[in-house]
């Protein structure tokens, strides 16, 4: 009688809790549970193996898939009694048909990683005991396969058995389990997504960023809601008509509609009732009552929070347990603006080979990864489409995500773009369905008020105060409650209001958060990579950036044709820029400079962004009102280029009546002495107007700016 112990190894391994489990196999003469081992890949060898042969194989394998489940209890400092107390869970989990048939594949010459999902699901299934938070199924799964193929290779009675003809493949499969190829990591993997993606992005919007160095995305994070759309989309048609012309002219897909058509569509689409995010894609946190879609599209405005939606699913993921880690979809989160460069450099085919050189916070094996996908335990987030700015290669990732969700149809897969410069038909028609994000509502603006204050703030009666003043600030003060829904603009001001009293002086609001916009434009660095520039300093201050920027929203108020006027040409812009560089640079074509500074302009968003069609526009309009109103104070106060009859007639008399300037003027007031605010009140009441409404308008923006 062979003595199955010794065969297996088991006599040998010294401290081996699990021994017993293999004894009752062992015993079990009757019993062939090789049968569910070995279940398909018996299938792909040219001579089935004797009972023997089998058994010896499963049960070599076996001592080694419970020597690793041991170790990672060992690991976590378990003592021999609390391992003990899994000897039978896992007794009746390997004899579970299932799991013996996930633990054979590592037979199967081709297989290159275990469905640990499946094994970790099956084990939670059975109301076994917990396992410690650091225990990692994936580490369990590729030790158990690098050690069944040096099985199958030490054997002389295994190796032509379950290698027949292959031996170059399981050489080549050996080696990458042994480290030439990218390992397949989760816990580093969760550790890189933590350590890029963890912190919430401060750096741009607070120089002084010692209050929020330990603030997390995950714990800040506020789900916003969506409207689906299909062709219409609402933002495309609040610019003027004559610059959607020029959009089609540039080769933008813009439909004219009638005035008719168009009405009827936003009504259709405004009516339509908006959705919590989650609802569409499904909630990290929790497994969805319903199946999230499969294959969506999120758009938004600049700072509307797209990347720190995908960011937030991410983190939400590598924040679980290690043991839990392989029960749920694997995230991968692609920047598609890395991705694109790297495509153009020829550093990449395709996405998993972009994945497979380490660009997604680190190297994840091409092969291992393509077989999670197969299975659907991926969730695929493509953040960023309009991030890549030429129009050729944008196509060409556009055509490699269509591809890849072909490829894995299992796999759900997110997109996220800004509005503006994409493109929806390709993949609408590919069955991916889209959704515009939508403004912070109040309800979700004061739950991201609470958690900034309570996470942010240590002392509680300061903590109380600022969140009670900023929430006023927004409640009393449309133009502060519009800047408010967007999550960006929102951070931002939570930033400021730790410093000041917002509702005091909303101008110096505008202008602190100016400021940050402007720290992020960032024209020297750009200037001195240009070669051009290569040989000689250009430094261009906060203070001369306003200037510019004063200058620009003054004219696009000024001249504007419509009612938003948020637009100036590309060649409109470069004659300000040039004049003002003219008065502060010393050497070279402030021509050359200004194109310079609207390239960088057009690559990134900061202060104004770029609409399509070689136009531009503030990325808020706010900051438009409050850079015009600035430049008309200005010349009053600083250059006293307009006396204050000049103020009140050439300004404030022209232009009263006109809605588009109302909040101009407004600001205007607010920036100036109270007695020249008082002629300016005292003109406004001798026009012919209906003077209770203007009052009653007058009176609630003094109390704001709290005069």
């Amino acid at each position: 009688m062979i003595d199955w112990l010794v065969v297996w190894g088991v006599t040998q391994a010294a401290g081996f809790v699990f021994k017993p489990i293999l004894e009752d196999l062992a015993k079990e003469t009757a019993k062939d549970y090789a049968k569910d081992f070995f279940k398909d890949c018996l299938k792909k060898v040219i001579k089935l193996p004797e009972k023997d042969e089998q058994k010896e194989a499963y049960g070599k394998a076996l001592k080694e898939f419970l020597g690793f489940f041991q170790q990672e209890l060992d690991d976590a400092d378990y003592q021999e009694i609390q391992v003990k107390q899994y000897i039978e869970p896992l007794k009746q989990f390997i004899e579970k048909p299932e799991v013996a048939a996930i633990l054979g594949s590592a037979f199967e010459v081709d297989c290159v990683s275990l469905n640990t999902q499946f094994l970790a699901g099956n084990w939670q299934a059975l109301n076994s005991p917990f396992l410690p938070d650091e225990f990692s199924w994936e580490r369990v799964g590729k030790r158990y396969l690098k050690k069944v193929k040096a099985i199958i290779q030490e054997s002389d009675k295994l190796r032509p058995i379950f290698a027949v003809e292959v031996h170059s493949q399981i050489a080549k499969n050996v080696q990458e389990l042994v480290g030439n190829a990218p390992d397949f990591n989760l816990e580093k993997y969760a550790e890189g997504l933590q350590k890029t993606y963890g912190k919430l992005r401060l750096d741009s919007l607070d120089v002084d960023g010692s209050s929020y160095n330990k603030l997390m995305l995950w714990k800040i994070f506020i789900a916003q809601n969506v409207r689906e759309f299909q062709e219409f989309l609402p933002q495309v048609y609040e610019v003027p008509k004559d610059h959607l012309k020029r959009l089609r002219e540039a080769g933008e897909d813009i439909e004219i509609l009638s005035a008719e058509e168009l009405e009827r569509q936003r009504h259709r689409y405004i009516n339509q009732q908006s959705q919590l995010v989650w609802e569409v894609i499904g909630d990290p946190m929790v497994k969805p009552a319903k199946s999230p879609i499969q294959q969506v599209v999120i758009l938004g405005d600049p700072g509307s929070g797209k990347s720190s939606l995908l960011q937030y699913m991410a983190l939400t993921w590598a924040q679980r347990p290690l043991r839990d880690l392989s029960l749920y979809p694997l995230p991968l989160l692609i920047e598609l603006r890395l991705y694109g460069r790297d495509k153009q450099e020829n550093k990449c085919q395709d996405i998993l080979s972009f994945i497979h050189g380490g660009n997604v916070t680190c190297r994840l094996n091409q092969q291992e990864l393509h077989e999670r996908l197969k299975a659907g335990s991926v969730i695929a987030l493509f953040d960023g489409i309009d991030e890549i700015f030429d129009p050729a290669l944008r196509d060409e990732v556009v055509t490699d995500i269509h591809r890849f969700s072909n490829d894995y149809a299992q796999v759900q897969v997110i997109v996220t773009s800004r509005w503006l410069r994409y493109k929806g038909e390709r993949l609408r028609n590919a069955g991916f369905r889209h959704f515009m994000l939508q403004d912070l509502e109040t309800e979700q603006i004061e739950d991201f008020i609470e958690r900034w204050h309570e996470l942010t703030f240590t002392d509680q009666a300061d903590k109380v105060r600022k969140k009670e003043r900023l929430i006023k600030a927004i409640q009393d003060s449309k133009a502060i409650r519009e800047l408010a829904e967007n999550p960006l603009l929102l951070t931002m001001m939570a930033i400021l209001n730790r410093k000041q009293e917002l509702p005091r002086n909303r101008s110096t609001l505008y202008e602190k958060a100016s400021e940050v916009l402007l720290y992020q434009w960032d024209v020297e660095v750009k200037l001195l990579e240009n070669p051009k520039f290569k040989d000689w300093r250009i430094s261009i201050e906060l203070d001369h950036k306003q200037k510019m920027l004063r200058k620009v929203a003054c004219f696009m108020q000024s001249n504007k044709k419509d009612t938003s006027g948020n637009l100036i040409s590309k060649s409109d812009l470069e004659n300000i820029l040039t004049e003002s560089l003219r008065e502060i640079i010393e050497r070279g074509e402030p021509r050359m400079i200004a194109r310079v500074m609207i390239e960088e302009l057009r690559t990134r968003n900061f202060i104004l962004c770029f609409l399509g069609a070689d136009s531009y526009g503030f990325v808020h309009r706010t900051f438009l009102e409050y850079f015009c109103a600035w430049e008309f104070v200005w010349q009053f106060k600083e250059t006293q280029m307009l006396t204050i009859e000049q103020l009140i007639n050439e300004v404030f008399g022209r232009h009263w009546q006109d809605e588009s300037w109302h909040e101009v003027l407004r600001l205007i007031c607010g920036m100036i002495e109270p007695k020249f605010v008082a002629q300016i009140i005292d003109f406004l009441l001798e026009q012919k107007i209906d003077r209770s409404q203007f009052l009653n308008e007058g009176s609630s923006y003094l109390n704001e700016e709290g005069m």
